[in-house]
């Protein structure tokens, strides 16, 4: 029999705060171990904990982005567990009843087909610390710069049927938070960790299978294959006649391969119950609104009105609204360009292989939205040709102006007078008779031939519309 894979995911990502999400310490990344953690976040004797106000309207800001229940009473709850990178001996997180309940995001599988996810409940938590064991010979260094760093916890349903599935959907997780501005996302930076729930079971159970999680997975290719094996790894105890222990494991992508952590815990070995040093969080309709009002147009609706506004195909669309910067990037370029045709090809085709060559984010390119709308209207009216515009989209990269200094300083205007283009073609024509025959008694591909030559003999700068129309007029048999 078939075998279905069945996954959940819990994603934690880091909230956009400048301080901590019970204390007033700061959340800087890569500062020096322990310069970051005050008397709360080391859990010290008499010190009490205070709600940021931020934190709220970011988890907020994410319920409205997925359409989700936003709860207007939520508690914070103790969870208990002894690690030394927990100096309380506990996390504050929220259990029973979290601050964003039930909501949903769309996926795009494969075979272009839309899927639906749902999101169980994304709530708010405090982060740990961080274990060091490379650092120190047999032992184990502590840095609670982390600790009560604020995150959302954010919990699917086990919708996910293959390891790209779970993958597409931690992606557009990722695009959701970067997208409405609560989280930078930076996953080597640990701002975006995913943990995996997987299990097997046989095609048309009901039943779930034994799960196990993997933790803390910080690259959404890791994600990938970490899932694969695993799955595998069930398959293959359960044909054997053995079966799944619940746990937790660690994948190691030097071996490909995910290895046991820890017997898995469930919510009662955690002792939840309400923390006594925070009250309900209460929130009333025009909080909720207040968060919510700023919200951009979000990733699912800016993409289908390119489609609609732009008549950009399903891929086109997804490309340019794979990000914010990138997206408002293209509309710019659209705006300044006057052709939105041109703006896709342009910003999915040089500028993305530039920025991939160069190993740039979208906003650290030195073309600006406004130089390269320049440069396709110089195109537009046949100032240059399309392959001429690939060099001066080269300098200006390398930072020689915008579009009409380049040309200008090159000597790449295109050359579009009618009499000067049959003139070199005359001569192209007259050097070359063999070849004149060949295509007049009907072998076509002859014609190539010429329009290279032309090309070349005008250093690329003939119009190639003009060029190819001149030649079937003066090749005519």
């Amino acid at each position: 029999m078939a075998w279905e894979t069945v996954i959940g995911l819990e994603i934690h990502t880091q909230l956009a705060t400048r301080s901590k999400i019970f204390s007033g310490a700061p959340t800087t990344f890569g500062a020096a171990p322990n310069t970051q953690a005050c008397a709360i976040d080391l859990g010290l004797p008499g010190v009490l904990p205070v709600l940021n106000r931020q934190a709220v309207v970011l988890a907020v800001r994410f319920g409205r982005a997925i359409e989700a229940e936003i709860a207007e009473r939520s508690i914070f709850a103790r969870k208990n567990y002894f690690y030394p990178d927990l100096p309380k001996g506990y996390q504050i997180s929220q259990y029973e009843l979290p601050v964003v309940g039930r909501g949903r995001v769309t996926i795009v599988l494969d075979d272009g087909s839309l899927k639906t996810i749902g999101v169980t409940r994304a709530h708010l938590e405090e982060d740990a610390g961080k274990s060091l064991h490379e650092d120190f010979h047999g032992l184990t260094g502590i840095d609670l710069n982390r600790a009560g760093t604020p995150l959302l916890e954010i919990v699917s349903e086990p919708d996910m049927r293959s390891a790209k599935e779970a993958v597409a959907y931690a992606r557009k997780i990722h695009q959701i938070v970067r997208w409405i501005g609560i989280s930078d996302g930076n996953m080597q930076e640990g701002s975006f960790r995913v943990d995996a729930n997987v299990s097997v079971r046989r095609e048309g159970e009901a039943r779930l299978g034994t799960r196990t999680e993997l933790k803390n997975l910080n690259s959404f290719r890791f994600l990938e294959k970490a899932i694969t094996f695993e799955v595998e790894r069930q398959i293959e105890l359960i044909e054997a006649g053995s079966r799944v222990v619940q746990e937790t494991r660690l994948y190691d992508p030097e071996r490909d391969e995910t290895r046991s952590m820890r017997t898995k815990e469930e919510a009662n070995d955690y002792r939840y119950f309400p923390d006594p040093d925070l009250l309900p969080l209460v929130l009333d309709t025009a909080f909720i609104e207040q968060a919510a009002a700023d919200l951009p147009e979000l990733p699912d609706a800016k993409r289908e009105r390119f489609r609609t506004a732009y008549g950009h195909t399903e891929y086109d669309a997804s490309l340019l609204t794979a990000n914010r910067e990138l997206a408002d990037y293209f509309e710019a370029v659209a705006a300044a360009g006057g052709d939105a045709k041109l703006a896709a090809n342009w910003v999915n085709g040089e500028l993305a292989a530039a920025l991939n060559r160069d190993g740039r984010e979208m906003t650290e390119s030195p073309v600006s939205a406004e130089m390269l709308g320049g440069l396709i209207t110089r195109i537009r009216d046949n100032t240059i040709s399309g392959k001429l515009a690939k060099q001066v989209f080269e300098a200006m990269w390398n930072g020689e102006g915008d579009a009409d200094a380049v040309i200008a300083a090159r000597g790449l205007k295109q050359l579009t007078d009618s009499g000067e283009i049959e003139r070199i073609i005359d001569a192209i024509v007259a050097a070359n008779p063999e070849q004149a025959a060949q295509y007049r008694s009907g072998k076509d591909k002859v014609f190539g031939f010429f329009v290279g030559q032309v090309m070349k003999a005008s250093k690329g700068k003939a119009n190639p519309q003009q060029v190819n129309e001149l030649l079937k007029a003066r090749l005519k048999p």
